[in-house]
Formats: structure tokens, sequence, C-alpha cells
């Protein structure tokens, strides 16, 4: 910005200067107030006092400045002076004749010349700056994009919450760049490099922000599509120029996001070795632990596809640690939750606890997006605070979709829908390893779901039992039985929970050797991916009698879970019925609400009327 108010400085004095030069030539140029006729006239009347007559260097032209008796001046150009002259003379008028002025040097010969050498000049240096600026561009293609930061202390550990043992790991390199004497009088080495590897949104960026808060020694921070260009060998040169930065600035941390953009496995591009990705992936490993000594530098990345990284990048000596950053607990989603609800009023009855219990899965970007939707629900309600119903709705919108209660359905997909979640309740309630209910709705959604049932789980496992899948095949599998008892026909509703099932059947079989037939053989190709340059095809580890085996198992697994949960909602075909009609009535119910209905023997009058099959 700098450079270009400079140029407008120079090019507004040129404009000066040649509007100086417009004016001072347009003197000469101006055309007079005053004519012949006039003059004569002024004559004729005796008005004529005093005449000057000045002769241009144009001979004969010239300007004729006439003082009458009355104290005007008029002037007069003329292109003959002699002949106004004699015309004064025979009026007996003695006119005044001035010389004939000389050439002005100064227009006529400096400034020419300095305007041009301006103008020159000023083109000379735009000229030049731009061609500087094009080989600084040139010589800084290969340059680091890396930031540097120093001293940041916005964010510290002390701000990020549910991952406790993640931050005992990163405190220690906290403390060797504080204190190094402290481990090197026992001899131990630094950690070169910490991978922290998890799903999106578990908070891995945030973790390294929180280290540069904490540790005060410079901070690099860059992403791995950074370093890859469409030019060969800009890549490994902006690694190089990384490093030596780095030395300068050492202790120090460097900080690669998304590592596997720049680290992916070699060998699986179409370039081969000459691929520019891997070029730059090759001098990002001897950067890390080659012949050179970095000293100090620790290099921190961060990735949620450690399966495809280079096997070089991920030993000991350039990642000597991989810190997995997992989805929160209940209790780190609870100490989550009151991080992020610092600044957001929350109203009394807003329970943390409750919303960790139902957010099972959920990271600490969803938790915060869960809040925030909260506070904008709030806000449109014109409330100063969040109140718990704010939470409820926003963990709907965010987890299942918005409520569409404006959208028009009929009595009898309202029926439909009514026994269908009623049968995903009752599993929910019965069976003991995927309950309790917490809300059960009918209220269309918008992804596309004619209502939903949400379970509140009491515990949080870390691991799945073969009967807690078989149980939540058999509650995916609910609405669909609830529809075929009470209506003797089937509907598409129930497509996307005979998905979830029949994923959840095959993982047991290919997966988990969870299949008595098939045994504790792992048949799934999920860990085999596809790279262009080495597969063009999804190959199979098995054959294709065994694929039969396998489809067989898993329909004999569905088959058992429907039939199991068929006989549970027989049994319960009074709550099933209670149920529906209570939905049709409120169109969403809690789980107080749904589990009084145990305590109920007749359906009430009114609604059963309503509940006839149309």
């Amino acid at each position: 910005m700098k450079t270009n108010r400079n140029y407008n400085f120079y090019f507004f004095i040129i404009i000066a200067l040649v509007l100086l030069a417009a004016f001072i030539g347009s003197q000469n140029t101006s055309e007079g107030d005053y004519t012949r006729g006039d003059l004569q006239v002024s004559l004729n009347n005796g008005e004529v006092a005093r005449v000057v007559i000045q002769p241009y260097r144009e001979t004969p032209t010239g300007e004729v400045r006439v003082d009458l008796v009355d104290g005007q001046r008029r002037t007069m150009y003329v292109t003959d002076v002699q002949e106004i002259e004699q015309l004064l003379i025979d009026s007996d008028i003695d006119p005044q004749v001035l010389k004939v002025p000389g050439d002005n040097w100064f227009l006529t010969s400096v400034f020419p010349v300095l305007l041009a050498v301006i103008v020159i000049v000023f083109f000379f240096v735009i000229m030049n700056n731009q061609n500087n600026g094009n080989g600084n561009r040139m010589m800084n293609f290969g340059k680091s994009r890396a930031r540097l930061s120093t001293g940041i202390g916005q964010i510290t550990l002390k701000d990020v919450a549910g991952l406790k043992e993640e931050k005992e790991d990163l405190e220690e390199i906290v403390e060797f760049l504080k204190e190094p004497s402290k481990f090197a009088k026992l001899g131990a080495r630094i950690p070169k490099g910490i991978l922290l590897e998890g799903a999106p949104g578990t908070g891995k960026t945030l973790l390294a922000k929180a280290i540069a808060g904490e540790a005060n020694v410079p901070f690099f921070t860059i992403s791995g599509s950074d370093f890859v260009e469409m030019f060969v060998g800009v890549g490994a040169s902006r690694v190089r120029d990384l490093f030596e930065e780095a030395k300068k600035h050492s202790p120090c941390i460097i900080f690669i996001d998304e590592i596997d953009a720049v680290a992916r496995r070699r060998g699986t591009g179409l370039g081969g070795s000459h691929d520019e990705r891997e070029q730059t992936l090759n001098q990002l490993l001897v950067e890390m632990d080659g012949f050179g000594v970095n000293e100090g530098i620790i290099v921190l990345a961060a990735t949620n596809r450690v399966d495809i990284l280079d096997p070089a990048i991920l030993r000991p000596g350039r990642f000597d640690r991989k810190i997995s950053v997992n989805r929160p607990d209940v209790g780190g989603r609870e100490d989550i939750l009151k991080i992020h609800a610092k600044n957001k009023p929350l109203g009394e009855d807003v329970d943390l606890k409750q919303v960790a219990q139902t957010t099972a899965g959920f990271t600490g970007a969803d938790l915060e997006n869960l809040l925030n939707e909260a506070a904008i629900i709030a806000a449109k309600k014109d409330r100063n605070f969040v109140v718990q119903e704010d939470v409820k709705q926003a963990f709907i919108k965010v987890g299942i979709g918005g409520e569409k209660k404006s959208r028009i359905i009929s009595e009898k997909e309202k029926k439909i829908t009514a026994y269908h979640e009623a049968g995903h309740a009752i599993l929910f309630h019965e069976l003991p390893d995927v309950g309790p209910v917490h809300i059960v709705s009918i209220i269309p959604t918008g992804l596309g779901a004619a209502g939903y049932t949400m379970p509140l789980p009491e515990r949080e496992d870390m691991f799945m039992t073969k009967s807690k899948m078989e149980q939540d095949i058999m509650v995916s599998l609910g609405g669909r039985i609830a529809e075929d008892l009470i209506f003797d026909e089937i509907t598409t509703g129930a497509s996307s929970d005979i998905k979830k099932a029949t994923r959840a059947a095959r993982s047991m079989v290919k997966k988990f050797g969870m299949s008595d037939n098939i045994g504790t053989v792992n048949y799934s190709s999920d860990d085999d991916e596809v790279f262009i340059g080495r597969d063009f095809a999804q190959t199979k580890s098995y054959s294709d009698e065994m694929a039969a085996e396998i489809d067989r198992e898993v329909k004999i697994i569905i088959d058992e879970c429907y039939q199991k949960a068929k006989k549970i909602i027989q049994d319960r075909m009074d709550i099933l019925e209670k149920c529906a009609a209570l939905l049709l009535i409120k169109e969403k119910i809690t789980r107080e609400e749904f589990e009084s209905l145990y305590s109920i023997d007749p359906v009430p009058a009114p609604v059963a009327e309503g509940m006839a099959i149309t």
C-alpha cells in the first residue's frame, strides 16, 4: 500500500505540472472581450483615454489594451497591430507601443525538458518496481508460508477439557522446552515429532493452540496443503525454508495441520517418484531425521487419516509419539459443555449433565455447535438466557434436523408414524442395553424423517458386546415390525432403519467375528484404501463362496433379531396402542410420559375412538 501511495503522489505531481503549462500557455491564446467595432465607437465618442499596444512574437499579431475615460479597461486581440496603430493615430490618439517580448526560456527550453525527464523517470521507476516485484515473487515462490507466533497466550491447556491424558503427554513437551536441562542430565532426548490423530472435531488443532500458549516459544503454523503446488520442487523448497527459519528461532514448535495432504504413502500416485507431493514428503523425512541436526525443533502434526500416512514418517525418530485424541466420554462432554457455557447465560433448569448423557458420540466441536445453536434459538425468542428447552431443540436440529411443524401430512401418515415410533420406544424401554427412552416425537424433521425416538443412555460402554449389537438391530427393526402388526402393510419409512441394521449385522460377521458359522476371521476390507495408481478397483480378501456365506449369515442375524423384537412388541400391544394414541394427541412425549403408560390400564375413550384405522 505504501508503494501505491508513492506512485499516486508522483502521478499527481506530473498532472499538476501539465496543468500549469496548459494554464501558462492559455494566457496567450485566450479571447478578448473587445472588438474593433467597439474601439471605433469609443474613438468616435471620445471615450478613449489611453491605449497600450503589445505586439506578439507572431508578427503582426498583438494585444491592445484600451483605457476608457470612465476608468474601465478593455482588451482586444488583433491580427495586425500596425493597422490598429494607424487607426489610433488618425483619431489623434498616440498609442504606447511596447517592445516585442522575447522567448520565455523557462517555458520554451527548461520546462519541456524537465517535464519529459519527470515522465521518463516516473515510468522507469514503475517498471523497475514491477520487475523487482515479479522477481521477488518468483524468489519467494519457494519460501515457506508458515506463520510465526510468539507468546500466544489466548488459549492455554486450562481451556481444553475432556482430554486429560492427551494434555498430560503434551505438558511434558512444554516442560522440556522450559527446562531442557532437567531432562538432559538424565540423557533424555526431546521427542522430535508428535502426531495428534483422531476424528474431525475432537480438538487436535485446539491442543496445538494451547501448547503454543503454554510453551512461550516461537510457534510456526502451516497447513499440509500449503507445501504442495503445481510446480515441481516448490514443496521441497518450502520444507527446507521452514526448517531453516525454525533453526534461527530454536527452541521452537512447528505445527503442521492436516499433514495427510503432504505425507500420504509413497508409490501410490500416477506420477511415481517424480510426483511433487512425494518429493515434498522426501524432504520432510530428511529434515525431521536425516543427516542434518535440528536440535530444539519439535514438529507437531494433526490428522484424521493416520491410516494413509507413509510408514517412514510414523517411525520413532520422526514422530516419536502418536497421541490419539478420542471422542470425549460423558464426563469429558460435561466438562466441555461447561467451558463453552462460560460466556452464555444459562437458565436454572439447564442440566449440562443430562445434555452430556444425550450427546454420546459428540465431539468437542459438536458440543460447541450445540450450545451455539441453543443460544441462537433463545435469541430468536427474545430471551436473555438459554433454557433447557432451547438445548433440546438445538440437539434435535443438530442431530436429526429442525422440526417441520408446518409440514402438512395426512392423518393416515400420522398414525403410521405414531405406531412406528412407538415400536422403537417399546424396544428401547424393554431391552436392557439400549435405553431408556428420552423423547418420542412424530413431528417431521429437516432430514426427511417423519418422526424420531431419542434414547438417554445411562452408561457409556468402551466396547460393544454381541448382545448389545443385536439389541441395536432389534431397536432399528421395531418401527417396521409395528407397521406390519397394526396395518398389515409396510412403508418406505423404515428404509434408513433397515440400512442401519444391515450395516451392524454385516460388521458383526465381517469385522468382529460374531458369527458361529463364519468364525473369528476378519473379512473386512475397510483398511485397504483405494489409491489411484495402485488399485483401480476394490479387491476382496475372500472368495465368492465366502461372500455368499457372509450374506447368509447377515440375513440370519437380521431374521433372528426381527423375530425376537416382534415377540416383545406383540407382548406389549397395549403399550403400543396407548403410546401411539398419546403421540397423536401431543405429537411429542417425554420419558416420564412414556413410562407412565405402563401404569395406565385402559386407553382413554376419546383417544381410542380417534385411533380407528382408515
